[in-house]
């Protein structure tokens, strides 16, 4: 579904440059329960056991949400494969919620 125009791409793009991209479970979930994080995100590839631990995790406390886009669509923002992302800027947190749709 995604190519290398995909919105959201480019937003995530964004987020990587102004360093407010957080990227692997441990990490995204520990500053989302630190209240540090505005987005997660999710690969749509992600498997349905990170998904659910990542959801009961952010309940009440951040949004978490689906992407459009896989793993291997996400690859060029880091260094190692990952399927949770987050985003520690209220406004660049909503840029990309525009683009998820």
């Amino acid at each position: 579904m995604a190519n290398d125009l995909h919105p959201l791409l480019g937003a995530l793009g964004l987020c990587r440059k102004a360093g407010k991209l957080l990227y692997g479970y441990d990490r995204v979930q520990e500053n989302a329960l630190r209240g540090k994080v505005a987005l997660v995100l999710l690969a749509a590839d992600a498997s349905e056991r990170t998904v659910s631990h990542m959801r009961n995790a952010c309940e009440g406390v951040v949004a978490c949400e689906q992407m459009p886009l896989t793993s291997a669509d996400l690859v060029m923002l880091t260094p190692k494969p990952a399927a949770v992302f987050g985003i520690t800027d209220e406004n660049l947190a909503q840029l990309c919620v525009k683009h998820l749709t």
